[in-house]
């Protein structure tokens, strides 16, 4: 498992996260007096890139900023991880994307979105020719839903073009079987390698009530059946599903203290990305995928939570055959 390094494009959006810590959330009209601020770079496609790098992944990120500070801190922060910016372009008269949370005394957050830039990222900037031929050298792409439509059809065209495999996360609003009929996916995204699906509000397994790993297996199935190679499904501390013709499969969760769940999506992601990015097989990379996630649940933070290659290989050396 990783024991070569792969090239990895990561094709998904980049915020800044503003965030204050008051008492209680303003009501309109009124000014709730703040007791701490942070502001820090997120996004999938930030995120996922440095837990690819933390790896040991060579790995590159695309995506729009704002000609502004807030730009300028994304790739700074992107730096010190030793990732890639080459492909991170600037976007005249439109801000970087901003997310401000406010959080109370009870730790619920109530945030405001502004998509900036992420917005006009496009197929211009994937079949640019300096992109394109990185995303000619890759081991693999992973790609976000996030972005634009034409962006993530792009993205899956050029990878098979030149053969490099191809993980997109899709999220779909809710674990419910009449999902399916629902979607408007456009062809592409079924031609992708490996689809890994998040839900709207959903952590862990836990939290289904009778039948809802079922409702996720029929999803992930009905998905096969129309293309799709493998899904994957993150369970939280419960594991991982992966659907494939050979139908569905549970990879067993890792036990531990839960601390903070914030960081759990990126780390699956950016691992599993990672290890398919060696070549090896679903149910392998979801293994690394699942410790990775464990350790980043039981850390306080984002990037500060997301594990080292190290880190998760010790996890998986204690786990039993």
């Amino acid at each position: 498992m990783l024991e070569r390094i792969p090239k990895v494009i990561v094709i998904g959006p980049a915020y800044v996260d503003m965030a204050v810590k008051c008492e209680e959330h303003p009501s309109p009209g009124k000014v709730a007096e703040g007791s701490g601020f942070t502001c820090v770079p997120t996004g999938s496609g930030v995120n996922t890139s440095i837990q690819l790098a933390l790896c040991g992944c060579e790995t590159y990120l695309l995506a729009r900023v704002g000609q502004d500070c807030f730009g300028d801190m994304i790739r700074q922060n992107l730096r010190r991880y030793n990732i890639y910016t080459d492909l991170v372009y600037s976007t005249n008269a439109m801000s970087t994307g901003i997310v401000v949370t406010v959080v109370d005394r009870r730790g619920e957050n109530c945030s405001c979105r502004s998509a900036g830039a992420n917005r006009v990222l496009g197929r211009d900037e994937i079949e640019y020719v300096a992109a394109e031929q990185l995303i000619g050298s890759a081991d693999a792409i992973f790609v976000d839903d996030a972005i634009p439509v034409e962006a993530t059809v792009s993205a899956v065209r050029t990878a098979q073009i030149h053969k490099a495999r191809v993980i997109l996360s899709a999220k779909l609003p809710r674990i419910e079987r009449s999902v399916i009929h629902s979607l408007d996916w456009p062809v592409e995204f079924y031609n992708a390698d490996v689809i890994t699906l998040r839900f709207k509000g959903f952590m862990c397994s836990a939290e289904l009530g009778s039948g809802g790993e079922g409702d996720l297996k029929f999803i992930g199935t009905e998905l096969v059946a129309k293309g799709a190679k493998c899904v994957v499904i993150s369970l939280g501390w419960s594991g991982a599903l992966v659907i494939d013709r050979q139908g569905p499969r549970h990879i067993r969760g890792i036990a531990g203290e839960v601390v903070d769940l914030t960081g759990c999506d990126s780390a699956f992601a950016g691992a599993l990305t990672a290890c398919l990015g060696t070549g090896d097989e679903p149910d392998r990379a979801v293994r690394f995928a699942v410790a990775a996630e464990s350790l980043a649940r039981s850390r306080f933070g984002l990037q500060d939570t997301l594990p080292k290659k190290e880190d998760i290989l010790t996890v998986l050396q204690g786990q039993p055959d």
